[in-house]
């Protein structure tokens, strides 16, 4: 099939908030005495707001009603917010504006997917706003990554079928929801390798559009 579509995930492919969503999370867990590291937060990657924070409660030493997680979940997200204030153009990683110009350049359509709510304005605050043709992101959704339901939304916006759009991630999860919804992957970092990717590269700069778009 031929590729007509790429859609990008954010976090870690375009934009590099990998580091306040650490952050955020590690101070939400020392406050409430949750034992987190690196190693957990890199289980976090890919995966919804509320997934997450189930992730980070598998090891704390009491349990949660609902309304408390809730609220645990909202203050995470306000210390994340907080951390946006100072996001600015200069956290699109490598090749990512360059790799965006070329593929519209050839009238393929571009596609972002993220499962955070706040990518609108990370889009906004890096100068990413208005330059894809679609986004589709956690507020569109109510399943997380492996489920497919936010590329296939993304697809869905951009008026392209599943087969002939490729996915690019960054995440072990986001390959598995792309394989999931039908469409090939592009791994990224440290899903490089990934057995269901059907390319790898260390990051956008270290592959041509030409081998992104190689049926």
């Amino acid at each position: 099939m031929p590729r007509r579509a790429v859609i990008f995930d954010l976090d870690g492919v375009l934009v590099s908030t990998d580091e306040l969503h650490y952050r955020a999370w590690q101070r939400l867990a020392d406050e409430e005495g949750i034992p987190f590291d690196r190693q957990v937060n890199h289980r976090l990657r890919g995966v919804g707001r509320m997934d997450c924070l189930e992730i980070l409660l598998a090891r704390s030493p009491r349990s949660y009603a609902a309304e408390a997680k809730a609220a645990l979940a909202d203050r995470k997200n306000r210390y994340y917010r907080e951390s946006l204030g100072d996001l600015t153009p200069a956290a699109l990683l490598p090749g990512a504006r360059e790799v965006l110009r070329q593929l519209r350049a050839r009238g393929v359509r571009v596609a972002v997917a993220s499962a955070s709510r706040n990518a609108p304005e990370i889009l906004r605050r890096t100068g990413l706003a208005g330059v894809p043709d679609a986004t589709a992101d956690g507020n569109d959704i109510t399943r997380s990554k492996p489920d497919p339901e936010v590329f296939l939304v993304a697809a869905a916006r951009l008026g392209v079928p599943p087969a002939e759009c490729l996915v690019v991630e960054d995440a072990a999860s986001g390959i598995e929801a792309a394989a999931a919804a039908g469409m090939k992957s592009l791994a990224l970092g440290a899903a490089a390798g990934h057995p269901q990717a059907d390319l790898s590269a260390a990051d956008l700069e270290s592959i041509t559009v030409d081998e992104m778009l190689a049926p």
